[in-house]
């Protein structure tokens, strides 16, 4: 519920506070935005797995935004294009990580399906 609220909110100072980047801003803003999605997709996953830790989620989201701009940053300094590797990495992670985050959702529909089923069972067995 708490990640719904955090969305509405970020979604109405958007509308209503406009804010735009400078053009010189714009790699590092991309390759930041793109670790934190996928940080945010790990902590979904995780969360769905129960498995969340909010100290890893927030050192991690800020590790790797930090990261993903030095990278763009250095890339700009030596004239290599460094932001390439931040995107390839935190792309294919963003992949991986809605795989296993549809996975985990099929799978425990199923499990759930599985022991209602069993529960019905056990039920019909205790009463004959």
């Amino acid at each position: 519920m708490l990640e719904i609220v955090g969305l509405i909110v970020g979604l109405v100072i958007g509308i209503f506070f406009p804010w735009t980047i400078p053009s010189q801003w714009t790699l590092y803003v991309a390759t930041g935005l793109l670790a934190a999605l996928d940080s945010a997709l790990g902590g979904l996953r995780a969360r769905l797995k129960g498995e969340f830790k909010l100290d890893v989620f927030l050192s991690g989201t800020v590790g790797n935004a930090a990261i993903a701009v030095f990278l763009a940053w250095l890339g700009q300094k030596l004239g290599i294009p460094l932001y390439l590797a931040a995107v390839v990495v935190f792309g294919t992670r963003m992949f991986q990580n809605f795989a296993e985050i549809r996975r985990e959702l099929l799978t425990s529909k199923q499990k759930r399906a599985k022991i209602n089923q069993d529960i019905v069972f056990q039920e019909k067995e205790s009463t004959k």
